[in-house]
């Protein structure tokens, strides 16, 4: 994967995710205004921090190369996947899971965020 299939993966998950420049060198893709991935643009590998189950982060980082403590995140929480290591399909199901978490702990309208990425 490269950072446009990354890209159009995220913002083809949901209706409501969104994605933001900020601190000049990274993107930010959230739903409802909460963070469930992040790239940062200069770095010398290119990779995506996703939000995880701590147990699940741990395990991935255990079997996978490409799976490490994310950079300048929290690292129980979030894991950085070097994409030029890993397999697509493995990539796009973290991202999946990341967008599944964060839209979990979403207030109200979870339910319906699940049923809008079901249809897709």
């Amino acid at each position: 994967m490269d950072i446009e299939d990354v890209r159009d993966f995220a913002l083809g998950l949901d209706d409501n995710v969104t994605e933001e420049l900020f601190a000049e060198e990274w993107i930010s893709w959230r739903i409802k205004g909460k963070w469930f991935l992040l790239m940062q643009l200069d770095a010398p590998e290119p990779r995506v921090a996703v939000k995880l189950p701590p147990e699940t982060g741990e395990s991935l980082r255990m079997l996978y190369e490409g799976v490490c403590p994310a950079y300048h995140m929290n690292k129980k929480h979030w894991s950085d996947l070097y994409l030029n290591k890993l397999d697509d399909d493995f990539v796009r199901q973290q991202i999946t899971a990341s967008f599944r978490l964060v839209a979990s702990k979403l207030p109200k309208a979870k339910e319906n965020i699940f049923d809008e990425a079901e249809k897709k």
